[in-house]
Formats: C-alpha cells, sequence, structure tokens
C-alpha cells in the first residue's frame, strides 16, 4: 500500500504543480523572474570564453548566435518532477526539505550547464544544436532528476520500512 499511497500523491503534485505554471501570475511573477536570472547566470558564464554576450530578459545572443530560454528549457518542470518526487515519498520532513533543497539546486545546476553548453553548440556547430537541444539535454535533465530522486530516497527510507512492506 505504501507505493500505491506514494504513486497517487506524486502524481496529484505533479498535476497541481503543471497545473499552477499555467496560471498567468504564476508565469509571470515566479516562472518568467527564475527564467531571467537564469539567462543572467548562464551569460555571465558564457560571457568567460564566448565574447560580447549580452542578455535580455531571457534571450542571450552573440554575433555567433542568440537563444530564448523559454518554458520547458528552464529547468522549472524537472524540479517540480523532483519536488513532487520528494514530497510524495515517506521521510522525514526534515530529510524532505533538504531532498527539495539539494534536488532544486542540482536541476537548476545541470540546466545551467544545459543552456551555456547549447549558446556554445550553436556558436560553434550549429548543425548539432537541434539533437543537442531535443534529444541530449532533455534526456540528460530528466535522468538527473530521476536518479537524484532514486539516491535520495534509497537513503530517505524510513528505518521500519522494511517491516511495513
Amino acid at each position: 500500500m505504501p507505493r500505491v499511497r506514494f504513486v497517487v500523491v506524486f502524481l496529484i503534485l505533479l498535476a497541481v504543480f503543471e497545473f499552477t505554471l499555467l496560471i498567468d501570475v504564476v508565469d509571470r511573477d515566479v516562472v518568467i523572474p527564475i527564467t531571467n536570472a537564469i539567462a543572467i547566470v548562464s551569460g555571465a558564464v558564457i560571457r568567460v570564453v564566448q565574447p560580447g554576450v549580452h542578455v535580455i530578459g531571457t534571450t542571450i545572443s552573440a554575433p555567433c548566435f542568440a537563444v530564448d530560454i523559454r518554458n520547458g528549457c528552464n529547468g522549472v518542470e524537472a524540479t517540480l518532477f523532483v519536488v513532487a518526487a520528494v514530497l510524495a515519498f515517506p521521510a522525514s520532513l526534515g530529510r524532505k526539505l533538504i531532498g527539495v533543497i539539494i534536488g532544486t539546486a542540482l536541476i537548476q545546476l545541470a540546466n545551467l550547464v544545459r543552456v551555456v553548453t547549447l549558446f556554445l553548440i550553436g556558436c560553434h556547430r550549429r548543425s548539432w544544436f537541434e539533437t543537442f537541444h531535443l534529444a541530449v539535454w532533455q534526456t540528460a535533465i530528466f535522468a538527473v532528476a530521476v536518479g537524484f530522486f532514486i539516491l535520495w530516497s534509497r537513503r530517505s527510507v524510513p528505518a521500519n520500512a522494511a517491516s511495513r512492506a
């Protein structure tokens, strides 16, 4: 029964989180500022190796390439996946809080690497961009999310879980 409860709670939380993203005020006041911050940090990192980079809102541009970070490419959905999974898992509140914080940071760090590498690929190997954007990095970000949850959940199993199974 605990597995069924986990799946049900996870799916409910994930649905609530995803529907929340559809609300205009959430997009305007939460998601877009997060995406702008991702663009600013990514632009700063890219400037180290690629001069002439400018960031305006969610767009990173240079003479060689430009990219606009959109929903689906900002790591928010993967972060919400991890948050829903961690919150649904039968662990202590403290472990859940640690899982949410570390999982969020990990996803956003991976997404920063994603944005930076995609921009540089766009500048230097434009023919590779779509493959890396749609296949490689989407898979990698999801793998980071799932992998983190698997590792976190294995360390967060309640001590008496074996006797309840």
